[in-house]
């Protein structure tokens, strides 16, 4: 269980979030919605601990997030695992590396900088790979992929860590409708196949009530709806946009039907792999 109590952070004179205060049952898929500067990312940041808050407690599980230090920070921040809109691959190493990266915190440090990884961990990550439907850009630098293929890829490095919890940072935000969707449909798959509480920032409000069981809506840097999809109306979007005309969001779209006949490796997420251990 997540609880966050008055959770402030504050830059200079700026205060990006402001006295935040819910909680997360464990399993839960969380869409946060609001305009650019609302403080969403900063939200999410605080959680993982990349920002400090300034004022309030995180707590997960009965420890204090907030008050973590060295190893203990470290081990949190294996546990929380991060997706990022820019996918924060290392364009120059191979895909299958990349998504190794994600054991760095299960390593040593003498194992970590001598770039030993196990058999074991090779196969678990060609897995991973194989659960997102790349599993033949393995050995492609990460650079030379897709925008979509990119995402994918760190998703499959964020699974590496074995994540109880899992935050998603405007995953979508540079992304076609369709690799949107084989996005969203992975975040949803390792929702619900593997029980991890996912949090993720969304800019389009179809995409939040679509794959989302909650969401809150923050107006800058304050929960101004909590609550399911059913229950964001227009008078809701109104106030979390801060906008005087009705917002019609098939404009940001990413509800789309695929084709029985687009290629499988573009609607892998359709049917996920279940993790492979094997063909190594």
């Amino acid at each position: 269980m997540f609880h966050l109590r008055d959770v402030t952070r504050q830059f200079g004179k700026k205060t990006a979030v402001s006295s935040v205060t819910f909680d997360i049952p464990p399993g839960q898929m969380v869409g946060i919605i609001g305009r650019s500067g609302a403080g969403k990312s900063t939200l999410l940041r605080m959680i993982n601990r990349l920002v400090d808050p300034s004022s309030g407690e995180i707590e997960f599980s009965g420890v204090k997030v907030s008050s973590l230090k060295g190893a203990a920070l470290r081990n949190w921040q294996r546990d929380c695992a991060m997706i990022f809109q820019q996918f924060n691959l290392v364009p120059r190493l191979d895909v299958l590396t990349n998504v190794l990266l994600g054991r760095l915190n299960h390593r040593s440090t003498i194992s970590s900088v001598l770039n030993m990884f196990s058999r074991e961990e090779r196969i678990m990550a060609v897995g991973a790979l194989e659960r997102l439907g790349i599993e033949q850009t393995a050995l492609q630098l990460a650079g030379t992929l897709s925008g979509g293929q990119q995402q994918r890829v760190a998703i499959a490095r964020a699974l590496m860590q074995q994540p109880k919890v899992l935050l998603a940072d405007e995953p979508i935000a540079s992304l076609d409708p369709l690799n949107a969707k084989i996005v969203m449909d992975a975040l949803r798959d390792i929702n619900e196949r593997d029980g991890i509480t996912v949090i993720t920032n969304l800019h389009t409000l179809d995409t939040a009530r679509n794959y989302c069981e909650r969401i809150i809506g923050m107006a800058h840097g304050r929960v101004v709806f909590d609550g399911q999809p059913k229950n964001l109306t227009a008078a809701a979007v109104a106030e979390i946009y801060g906008a005087d005309t009705a917002i019609e969001e098939s404009m940001t779209s990413t509800t789309i039907n695929i084709p029985a006949a687009v290629p499988q490796e573009q609607t892998a997420s359709a049917s996920l792999k279940p993790l492979a251990l094997a063909g190594l």
